[in-house]
């Protein structure tokens, strides 16, 4: 058959997304979904979407969605950019901030391994600066670059390791270029740099629902910052799809943030397992990051990362592990329920016996 693919189809690496295999009923602690259900109003909301409506399109301007993160996160709706989930949303940010023929974008070696399939997709150069040797992040190396502009996960992927709001501020007013904040894990940590996008204008502040709202099926996220920077991501948006958020993602997730009472009872579950699941794993042998996100990063001396994986796959748990420089003796636990993550100790303490 004659290759009717183009060279960048041909040629391009695509982000690896965690498995989701299908041959039997695991443990499922791969891919940082939250234990627990979403809010009972979303639900509510779901049941309420009149069904003879989705055969119009969804509202362009989604103005009911827009003004519930707005509510919630204390800006205008003018501030909020809403798209299906943070990774689109990170794509449009690569193609309205960093240009092909410009300094690149700078991000560190361990972190989200969609940024830099994101530059290859848009062609745009990769400015990689290391993490430290305990794997924090040194803002001020960023900074010494003459990279276009950065981007930072905080809570970072896959280390889960944080960075506090005031050295945040510090980076952001003293880089004088578009820094991104991908704050997907934030839910989890409680340092969002939200507050300061009222102060600088250089700011964007990245989230999803899928993991602090437990709505990962429904595909749906959003930016806050100074409505220049919003109307760059409008631009872009509607050069690909001028109706991403669909009616029903849109109502469902609009009840979701304005349940803010449910989900901080809910995450505080979750980070009270995060560190009864980290205080385990050290008592049976492994080094754990200090993670500020619903999962953690753990490796144990004389133990591959890939046999770790593989062992508790067997017993059917599933753990993420990435065969890449630095951190191929880790996997990544997302923090499950308190039964499944018992479950998974269950597992190891078998293989390790």
């Amino acid at each position: 058959m004659k290759n009717y693919l183009s060279k960048k189809a041909q040629g391009i690496v695509p982000y690896v997304a965690g498995e989701q295999p299908k041959d039997k009923k695991y443990v499922k602690l791969n891919t940082n979904e939250n234990p627990y259900p979403p809010s009972p109003k979303a639900l509510e909301a779901y049941k309420n979407v009149a069904f003879a409506d989705l055969r119009l399109y969804p509202p362009l301007s989604m103005d009911k969605l827009k003004s519930a993160v707005a509510a919630a996160e204390g800006v205008s709706p003018e501030n909020v950019f809403c798209g299906n989930g943070s990774d689109e949303i990170l794509a449009f940010c690569f193609s309205s901030f960093f240009d092909p023929d410009g300094q690149g974008a700078a991000f560190a070696d361990v972190t989200y391994s969609f940024y830099p399939v994101f530059c290859d997709f848009f062609n745009i150069p990769k400015v990689i600066v290391p993490l430290e040797e305990d794997f924090s992040q040194d803002l001020s190396k960023l900074q010494k670059t003459s990279a276009q502009g950065f981007v930072v996960a905080n809570p970072n992927a896959p280390t889960g390791m944080g960075i506090e709001r005031d050295v945040m501020e510090k980076f952001v007013a003293e880089s004088g270029r578009i820094v991104i904040a991908d704050e997907a894990y934030m839910p989890f940590f409680g340092q969002s740099a939200v507050p300061l996008t009222k102060k600088y204008d250089n700011l964007l502040v990245c989230k999803t629902f899928s993991k602090g709202y437990s709505l990962a099926g429904l595909r749906c996220g959003y930016a806050v910052g100074h409505p220049d920077l919003i109307s760059g991501l409008e631009r872009c948006r509607d050069s690909f799809n001028s109706y991403p958020v669909d009616s029903v993602c849109q109502a469902v997730c609009a009840a979701a943030i304005s349940d803010g009472a449910y989900y901080a009872e809910k995450n505080a579950l979750v980070i009270s397992e995060r560190e009864r699941l980290s205080k385990e794993l050290s008592r049976r042998g492994f080094f754990v990051l200090p993670s500020r996100a619903n999962f953690v990063f753990a490796k144990r001396e004389g133990i591959a990362g890939r046999e770790v994986y593989e062992k508790l796959r067997e017993r059917g748990v599933l753990v993420r592990h990435f065969q890449k420089p630095r951190i191929s003796d880790f996997c990544r636990i997302t923090v499950g329920s308190a039964a499944e993550n018992d479950a998974l100790l269950a597992a190891l303490d078998d293989f390790l016996r």
